[in-house]
């Protein structure tokens, strides 16, 4: 069960909540890579399964703190293109516990007027996810809330790759092709570019995610394994953001 790893004192208090909405220049759209379920695991000695399960848990209170900032757009990293090299039950057991949460938490987030999004090649996923998927869609696709986009089955290239072929068969004359036309049939089309891209456990890469949309982003990279990433950390990558000055190649 997923809900075993959220603790009480991983929800936000009102404090936090209140200074998040004392920050100026606050983002429009954070997207995160979540990273460090399976050193967390490994770090108390439990199976990486159990990493998944606290770190799909670490998710919900982020989300109650976002719902009460500026922040528009929420991006989340929960499955690469890349992943399906783990082993077989690795990923059979991370897509129960997506399945799991789906199911378990779409109708909270349709209280909380949240609209789910997905991004990736989700059509390669279980029949079941697929149609778990297509429902969450449904019931939260009217919400003006906190757009929250999952990045499933998502590779940045193949994303790319997608694209052009698209565009290829139909028919868009060379001369027609620019930045906004790319972006129309992208994944994220109709998704603003993420202003802070944040990146837990220690890397610095960017592991393939959102390469397009995340040229002029502002990058925040923590020593914090995901499943310990709190509402207070969240906080300090904000604030960190709020005090940068973006110039997009100007002086």
């Amino acid at each position: 069960m997923i809900n075993e790893y959220l603790r009480q004192s991983d929800i936000p208090s009102l404090e936090i909540i209140q200074d998040f909405q004392l920050i100026e220049n606050q983002p429009n759209h954070v997207a995160i890579i979540m990273d460090g379920n399976g050193r967390w695991a490994t770090n108390k000695n439990l199976p990486r399964i159990n990493g998944h399960k606290a770190g799909i848990a670490a998710i919900f209170p982020l989300i109650d703190i976002v719902i009460n900032s500026n922040i528009k757009h929420l991006t989340l990293y929960a499955f690469s293109t890349e992943n399906w090299n783990r082993p077989k039950s690795e990923i059979d057991g991370l897509m129960d516990l997506l399945e799991e949460a789906i199911m378990k938490e779409t109708e909270s987030v349709h209280t909380k007027n949240i609209k789910i999004n997905y991004i990736g090649n989700t059509k390669r996923l279980s029949h079941n996810l697929q149609k778990l998927i297509n429902n969450s869609l449904e019931i939260t696709k009217n919400n003006t809330g906190l757009s929250c986009n999952i990045a499933l089955d998502y590779g940045g290239r193949e994303e790319i790759i997608q694209a052009i072929k698209n565009i290829i068969d139909d028919n868009i004359k060379s001369v027609d092709i620019n930045e906004t036309l790319i972006n129309q049939y992208l994944y994220t089309a109709n998704i603003p570019d993420p202003d802070l891209i944040i990146r837990t456990a220690g890397e610095q890469r960017t592991s393939n995610f959102l390469p397009w949309q995340s040229v002029y982003s502002e990058y925040f990279s923590t020593e914090i394994l995901w499943p310990d990433f709190k509402p207070n950390d969240l906080l300090k990558a904000v604030r960190s953001y709020s005090t940068r000055k973006r110039k997009y190649g100007k002086l």
